[in-house]
């Protein structure tokens, strides 16, 4: 829906510019930043102690020297791990920010944040939401913040918080279901966040005229996607902002 205070951009910056810089850490924000990009993506989950972190998966193998599940893992024993030489050495010594921290820079920069609410299997996204979102809706004002979630328990329960005015909700989809409309009703949604390929112009023709903005995830080839804002998509997700303003600087 409409909301009366959030401008979204063409353009939101995948964990950050997750394509310069090791994706949902403090340098990945800087580097959007850098890079002209006014908002990011981001990914937000507690540790096994209740720390909120932003981290996208369910262990830190991938984007760590460490191993382990977040589920049990401190706040004291993340902090020893490197979250940014797996990118590249220029990255050695990159931590695992905590919510507080990333919200204090979204803050300096004066950045939006689509912050996905990301719960993996297994965990509750009650007590998620009930660590997390509190200090979003202290820290961020209503036009920098977005909050969406493939999880239906995680959104309504975020709607809990605030009203529609005061924060604004997007329904994650892969594949659009039939039951999108009775979904982003349920939470008086504002926005609909598609995987790009899977979205068919009908489906985006019936989100728009029922008042929805249509975020796409995650395209990385201008050229592919660009057919895809005839159909009034709202923004773009990409891991590639400034490979996409380029493109659009151009067309």
């Amino acid at each position: 829906m409409t909301h009366p205070v959030i401008q979204l951009p063409a353009l939101i910056a995948h964990r950050g510019y997750s394509a310069a810089a090791p994706e949902n850490t403090l340098a990945a924000v800087r580097a959007a930043y850098e890079a002209g990009s006014t908002w990011v993506e981001l990914d937000v989950q507690l540790l096994g102690d209740g720390t909120p972190v932003i981290w996208h998966d369910s262990d830190v193998a991938r984007c760590s020297n460490g191993r382990g599940g977040l589920a049990s893992m401190s706040w004291a024993k993340a902090q020893t791990l490197d979250a940014g030489g797996w990118f590249d050495d220029r990255f050695a010594g990159e931590k695992m920010p905590s919510l507080s921290e990333m919200l204090a820079l979204l803050n300096e920069l004066e950045m939006g944040v689509n912050m996905e609410i990301k719960v993996n299997k297994g965990r509750d996204p009650i007590a998620l939401v009930e660590r997390a979102l509190p200090e979003m809706l202290d820290t961020l004002p209503p036009e920098r913040l977005i909050i969406s979630s493939f999880n239906a328990a995680a959104l309504g329960h975020c709607r809990q918080f605030a009203s529609k005015e005061r924060l604004a909700l997007g329904v994650l989809f892969g594949n659009v279901p039939k039951s999108w409309r009775e979904q982003c009703e349920a939470i008086e949604a504002f926005s609909v966040h598609t995987h790009w390929p899977r979205l068919k112009r009908a489906q985006a023709d019936a989100m728009q005229r029922d008042g929805y903005q249509i975020l796409c995830y995650t395209a990385n080839d201008p050229s592919a996607f660009h057919s895809r804002w005839e159909w009034g998509i709202g923004s773009v997700i990409t891991d590639e902002p400034a490979a996409f303003k380029r493109f659009l600087d151009s067309h």
